[in-house]
């Protein structure tokens, strides 16, 4: 384990109004924050407006410069009609570099099925940019169900099992890929 912190981007990949997305990725970035070698940026693209961003744009900047500055993400995602969100697709593919030879997970949520097969496309985007996804996830069927008002889950034990697994095999991705891409830049 490097002793620097990892920075691991947790991308909010709803804007639809009305989102359950905030409750999950708060949920997710308070648990990922009490290990102490990551250090956590909650990039909401509900905030980031992706449709507005023009390339040579300070917002664009910041946008990419977050990005890469991240050694991992994790992508919080709903599933819609069996997909993840336009918008979410749209704020990755505006960039390409910022994305190369670094992890990625997956939260996602949904019906019955939890969101998996908009992860499950996801990877195939995230492939194309050369980004390397981590095998688990963590996935919320019915998700409104298993938070109470205040975003707390009312069963957590799964949950946080299943997240704990995912930052684990982030955490060895991220300080891997980061000290390869400090040794050797990756030319993909």
């Amino acid at each position: 384990m490097s002793e620097h912190p990892y920075r691991l981007a947790v991308i909010v990949g709803s804007i639809r109004e009305g989102r359950f997305a905030p409750v999950i990725a708060t949920w997710f970035a308070r648990h990922a924050a009490r290990h102490p070698h990551i250090d956590v940026d909650v990039i909401d693209l509900d905030e980031v407006r992706p449709y507005t961003l023009r390339h040579g744009s300070e917002e664009y900047a910041s946008f990419a410069k977050r990005v890469d500055e991240a050694d991992a993400f994790v992508v919080i995602t709903p599933e819609y009609n069996h997909s993840f969100p336009a918008p979410l697709k749209h704020a990755i593919d505006l960039l390409h570099t910022q994305w190369q030879a670094k992890p990625v997970g997956f939260v996602s949520y949904g019906g019955i099925s939890g969101g998996l097969r908009a992860v499950e496309q996801l990877r195939l985007v995230f492939a194309e940019l050369h980004a390397t996804t981590v095998r688990d996830s963590v996935s919320f069927a019915l998700a409104g169900n298993l938070f109470d008002d205040a975003g707390e889950l009312r069963a957590p034990a799964a949950a946080t099992q299943a997240a704990d697994t995912l930052l684990h095999q982030l955490t060895w991705w991220a300080v891997t890929l980061r000290e390869a891409r400090a040794t050797r830049p990756y030319g993909g």
